[in-house]
């Protein structure tokens, strides 16, 4: 008789499930590294048609998890995958080609190539927050470079999940790709085995424990991480643009996107008048005759997530802050309404962590080397934003900061363009991805260099080395 209710497997069976699983992509991996670009391709044209196939079902799930509106999941979501698909099929045949390198004088008679292998059986463990795009995207350039690929989507995002772990059994054989749904347990026994790369995108302190594990298998990594992104407004500058953009990728998802704003400087001359564009563009954007408009709003993601806000925003409010828009935090939909403060003490939690949701702190300085002292003295930024009109602010600003990426008078929209490299740096992360840099994330740069069969130069330092003579001399002055 078969039960009515499946139960639920034990931890013993998933991490049974899941070695069998590494086990047959490692004897497969080597018919997948021999693939050619025709049927990489192939495979990325299948992964498409299924996620057209699945789109309302893709829109659906993400409306259940975060309640994003249609048209961002569709923008943020689904798009960004269709077009890093496009990309690959575009660009794969160049990819994968021997790319030609120079010779210098001691290797003058060789050819010399670097080929671009893929590294073999790849984890891909993904977060909640952009939980398709964040899953697919590095699964794309590890298809692309011809990798087998274990995946382990975030389980704050079940519907979601749910949706990914059947369009990857449409498109794929798990000997190939296989999908696995479940919590910190799953992680770690994934975490366990001796995988070729680990693609992570996750908070800062799980990336250490991610570092920490690949590290016993000498395993390399690519993490995407996070950190307190700030936004610079110069004194020269359209604020009612810069606050309008600011609104925008700040608010987007409720707050909860690894390069949203975390805070804003702005000279202290401009504050009233940046706060009160601020507040008229958020309303603008996001409220309906004075409600928030919740049909283009998300939800947090889970009621820890949103005890941690208030937290923030009540520790923030005790040590001086004022709050100048929104505070209101609805328990019963998970919804906290757009909330700026101003007057925020630095010692205060909300300056000591990554924000990730919809409160927007709004700092002031009166030289804008005071604000690139701060910057400097905090670790690393994944996205570091400047609005100015003037060219030599931006450049100076530019010479003495560091970040994973950088957006001038716009944000968040670096990361859509598949020619640049997204990633971070130091605390924000290691490793770039999109485009030819997520394949190449996914693979391994091989040189290989080919002696003329006719004429071998190199033999001038094959011993007996007494009597070398001028050739000698003429050798020593090359190397």
């Amino acid at each position: 008789m078969i039960n009515s209710v499946m139960e639920k497997p034990t931890v013993e069976t998933t991490h049974l499930n899941v070695r069998r699983v590494y086990a047959l992509q490692k004897a497969n991996r080597l018919a997948v590294r021999m693939t050619t670009a025709k049927q990489r391709k192939s495979k990325l044209r299948r992964l498409n048609e299924v996620i057209n196939a699945r789109k309302q079902d893709i829109l659906s799930a993400l409306k259940s998890d975060l309640r994003k509106p249609e048209f961002e999941s569709a923008v943020f979501e689904i798009h960004v995958v269709q077009a890093e698909i496009d990309f690959a099929i575009d660009n794969l045949s160049d990819w994968l080609s021997p790319h030609p390198v120079s010779a210098n004088l001691v290797n003058l008679t060789t050819r010399n190539r670097i080929i671009y292998e893929p590294k073999g059986v790849c984890l891909i463990i993904s977060p909640w927050n952009y939980p398709f795009q964040l899953l697919m995207s590095p699964l794309v350039s590890a298809i692309a470079a011809g990798n087998c690929c274990m995946l382990k989507p975030s389980e704050l995002a079940p519907a979601t999940s749910c949706v990914l772990s059947t369009i990857i059994r449409e498109v794929f054989n798990e000997n190939e790709v296989a999908l696995f749904e479940g919590d910190a347990a799953l992680a770690t026994s994934l975490l366990s085995l001796p995988f070729d790369h680990i693609f992570f995108t996750g908070s800062t302190p799980i990336g250490k424990v991610v570092m920490q594990a690949a590290a016993q298998h000498l395993t390399s990594v690519t993490l995407e991480l996070g950190g307190k992104s700030p936004a610079i407004i110069d004194q020269q500058v359209n604020l009612k643009k810069a606050a309008e953009k600011i609104a925008w990728g700040k608010w987007a998802n409720a707050g909860q996107t690894c390069i949203a704003p975390d805070y804003v400087f702005v000279h202290e001359t401009q504050q009233a008048a940046f706060i009160a564009l601020l507040k008229a563009s958020t309303e603008k954007l996001y409220f309906q005759q004075g409600r928030l408009n919740t049909g283009d709003y998300g939800k947090i993601i889970s009621p820890r997530h949103f005890t941690r806000l208030k937290n923030l925003w009540e520790d923030a409010l005790s040590k001086g802050a004022k709050a100048e828009m929104g505070g209101v935090f609805t328990d019963t939909d998970s919804t906290i309404s757009p909330s700026i403060l101003t007057q925020v003490d630095p010692t205060s939690q909300i300056m000591q962590e990554e924000i990730f949701g919809p409160i927007l702190p709004v700092l002031t300085y009166k030289d804008l080397s005071e604000t690139l002292d701060y910057i400097r003295s905090h670790d690393k930024p994944l996205a570091l934003y400047i609005f100015s009109k003037r060219n030599r602010v931006i450049q100076s600003i530019l010479d003495q900061t560091t970040s994973g990426g950088t957006c001038v008078n716009d944000v968040l929209i670096h990361l859509s363009n598949p020619y640049l490299p997204f990633g971070g740096i130091g605390s924000s992360g290691t490793g770039g991805s999109h485009g030819f840099f997520g394949f190449r994330a996914f693979s391994h740069e091989r040189g290989v260099m080919y002696q003329n069969r006719w004429f071998d130069i190199g033999k001038i330092v094959y011993p007996p080395y007494k009597g070398k003579g001028i050739i000698g001399k003429i050798l020593r002055r090359l190397m």
